[in-house]
């Protein structure tokens, strides 16, 4: 175990809060299995019960046109590219109903920030879909595409979102974090909105009463202490948060605002945030490694200490520092959540991100500092237009729970057990009627088939070369 400079004891107790300079140390210092033991001592202390959640819903990109240009991004589209797109209510309509027809019980809408499209299309939307399907959450529009709302309604964010909850939106998903670092956000994310303005429209939305997640991006060319602030405005924001909750808003409203002017600069705070009622606030922290494949950033190279020498970070001045790559693979993923989970002190949940990493780090992750396993994911169009292509269905997500040691239970956006899946008609306990079979086709010396593992849920198939063996057996026309 590694000798820290502080008690760690503290921070795992929940007897002190753990600062930026710490989590910089644990990142730096301590081994991958002591993290793991300390976040999954405060994840037990958290969520002491015998079960770990996960949901399902659907992720319906309703446009892939996009004003913005991110280098991470394989998806956005312009206006006149023969694959552009702009779904109707008729085809959202149909993929809500395969959703409800599984047990979905929640809608994530989120899309391209397309220009060409009015208030009143979002409105009557919103409008259809809580009419037509009263009991799906709408959980809905990042951040990114608020700020860009305000440019193309000529509305504060205030308004939009009043106007918008109005007509049916439950809760706001919190894409488009990335990295709130400016420095990084002008490499990577071109006009998508700033890190300030991301908060600020969370701020309003939590003043407003609405919950929300919040998510962070890494393995790109962002510094280990751009992480860590990125965090640390989660967890400042997250206090005013829930100081509105308590009644405190305003004496945390003048402090924030000095430590964060940015996040304030703008959208003034109403006065009705202040009367007692059920504020909002940041329900769960969500962060996954950069995916490369078919992206502008992917192109970049890699970072090779062999080539460039030891990476340092503490200092800016190296030219090649926001230019080559330096991707996270599980370990540091792994790392990561775990750091996330003792630095994060006030969201309550963390979310395992098989969707990149794939079904059995997702599965290690619950081990690390995460409590549930995020979405079944009928659908999900930008991560796998970057080249990942992980899928499961409810069954194998809940085998892997079970596997992990815990009951798999059904949640809704707030966390709420839906159902407890403790008895022999659990999902992953009911005899499947058709059960998959391995097979593996011939195609000369090479063979193609399942992926190893097929009960984990690694929905993808691989090449692999068998050895051939004497006589007609080995022959590869036989």
């Amino acid at each position: 175990m590694a000798h820290l400079s502080f008690d760690i004891d503290a921070v795992v107790e929940g007897r002190s809060r753990l600062t930026d300079a710490q989590a910089l140390e644990l990142h730096r210092s301590a081994s991958l299995h002591d993290l793991g033991t300390w976040a999954h001592a405060v994840t037990q202390r958290l969520h002491p019960g015998d079960y770990r959640t996960y949901v399902i819903d659907r992720n319906i990109n309703y446009t892939n046109v996009c004003t913005a240009r991110c280098t991470f991004c394989a998806f956005r589209r312009d206006h006149g590219d023969s694959d552009a797109y702009t779904l109707n209510h008729e085809e959202i309509g149909r993929k809500i109903r395969e959703l409800v027809s599984i047990g979905g019980t929640q809608v994530l809408m989120q899309g391209g920030m397309n220009d060409a499209l009015p208030i009143e299309y979002y409105e009557e939307l919103l409008r259809y879909i809580k009419s037509t399907f009263p009991t799906v959450h709408i959980h809905a529009f990042s951040p990114p595409e608020f700020v860009e709302f305000e440019r193309f309604f000529g509305m504060d964010v205030r308004e939009i979102l009043r106007r918008f909850r109005a007509a049916g939106l439950d809760t706001i998903p919190g894409g488009g974090g990335e990295i709130f670092a400016p420095r990084v956000r002008r490499r990577i994310g071109l006009g998508k909105c700033s890190g300030d303005d991301w908060l600020r429209v969370m701020r309003v939305a939590h003043e407003e009463g609405m919950s929300t997640s919040a998510t962070m991006l890494i393995g790109h060319i962002e510094f280990v202490r751009e992480r860590i602030e990125h965090m640390g405005a989660i967890r400042d924001m997250q206090d005013y948060a829930l100081a509105l909750k308590k009644d405190e808003g305003g004496r945390m409203k003048d402090e924030m605002a000095r430590r964060r002017p940015g996040v304030f600069a703008r959208s003034p705070v109403h006065p009705s945030s202040f009367i007692p009622h059920p504020s909002g606030s940041y329900t769960a922290f969500i962060h996954w490694p950069f995916q490369r494949e078919n992206t502008p950033l992917g192109r970049a190279k890699e970072w090779d200490p062999q080539t460039y020498g030891p990476f340092d970070e503490s200092t800016n001045e190296d030219i090649l520092k926001g230019r080559v790559v330096r991707m996270a693979g599980a370990d540091e993923y792994l790392r990561m959540l775990a750091i996330a989970r003792l630095y994060l002190d006030n969201i309550p949940n963390l979310q395992s991100s098989w969707v990149t990493m794939g079904p059995k780090i997702g599965q290690l992750a619950l081990f690390f500092g995460a409590n549930d396993m995020g979405s079944v994911m009928m659908e999900e169009n930008v991560v796998s237009a970057a080249g990942t292509t992980y899928k499961l269905n409810e069954r194998e997500i809940c085998r892997l729970i079970r596997d992990a040691g815990w009951i798999p239970a059904q949640r809704d956006q707030y966390y709420n057990v839906l159902k407890r899946h403790d008895g022999p008609a659990a999902p992953d306990l009911v005899p499947l009627d058709n059960p998959p079979v391995r097979k593996v086709r011939r195609l000369g010396r090479d063979y193609i088939g399942p992926a190893p593992g097929l009960d984990d849920g690694a929905d993808r198939s691989v090449k692999v070369q068998l050895p051939l063996l004497s006589g007609s057996a080995g022959n590869p026309q036989a």
